[in-house]
């Protein structure tokens, strides 16, 4: 297994303010027509996490998914011993993620763009069909959200597909909240090889 990350120059050591009745009835009311891990393009306001938390999550996950990795018995896995191939995996799959989940007013169609060069199969339906409200949003409330990869790990890698356990940071800023709230989001990733790129093919929030 192969992991990258950054770490912060500092960290937060509290949350942020509480949303109002009807922001908090926004965040927690169930969208099950919704893909979960597009479920932050609709909210309105998040809470803000504690930093140091989510990087020891992290890396322990991580640990724990490396130690599985080793039980594995089936010899089609190249997670821990392909570290160039799996480096590559990390490394489209993390700037692909960054592109298709930031956006802000002026920037929605490239965003678009942007996901059908690095999407595919499930993951790409599932985002077409959202993308033309999460535009209307962008334009209509001035919404910005930011997606930045924080950590990123293979944890299955077998022939022309791998498995990704990745760690994000979003920043949504939009009129009414020009300082912006920040969240943390955990997804699942499997990218296959296509035509010399890695493609992201399904998506699931953990």
């Amino acid at each position: 297994m192969s992991t990258t990350g950054k770490t912060r120059d500092s960290s937060v050591n509290g949350v942020g303010p509480s949303p109002s009745a009807e922001e908090a009835s926004s965040v927690l009311r169930p969208r099950p027509s919704w893909p979960s891990w597009l479920s932050w393009f609709r909210r309105p306001l998040v809470f803000a996490v504690v930093f140091g938390v989510v990087f020891a999550v992290a890396g322990a996950g991580l640990q724990v998914l490396t130690w599985q990795v080793r039980q594995d018995p089936a010899a089609g896995n190249r997670a821990l011993v392909d570290t160039e191939t799996t480096d590559g995996v990390i490394g489209e799959v993390g700037n692909a993620l960054s592109r298709i989940l930031s956006y802000s007013p002026d920037t929605t169609d490239s965003t678009a763009q942007a996901a059908q060069e690095v999407l595919g199969g499930n993951a790409s339906s599932e985002y077409n069909a959202l993308f033309s409200q999460v535009k209307l949003r962008a334009a209509t409330e001035g919404l910005t959200l930011t997606t930045r990869v924080v950590r990123a790990g293979v944890i299955r890698l077998s022939g022309g597909t791998a498995q990704l356990l990745v760690f994000l940071d979003q920043v949504i800023v939009r009129k009414d909240k020009p300082n912006g709230t920040t969240v943390a989001a955990q997804l699942s990733v499997t990218a296959r090889f296509d035509a010399g790129h890695w493609r992201i093919v399904e998506i699931h929030a953990r």
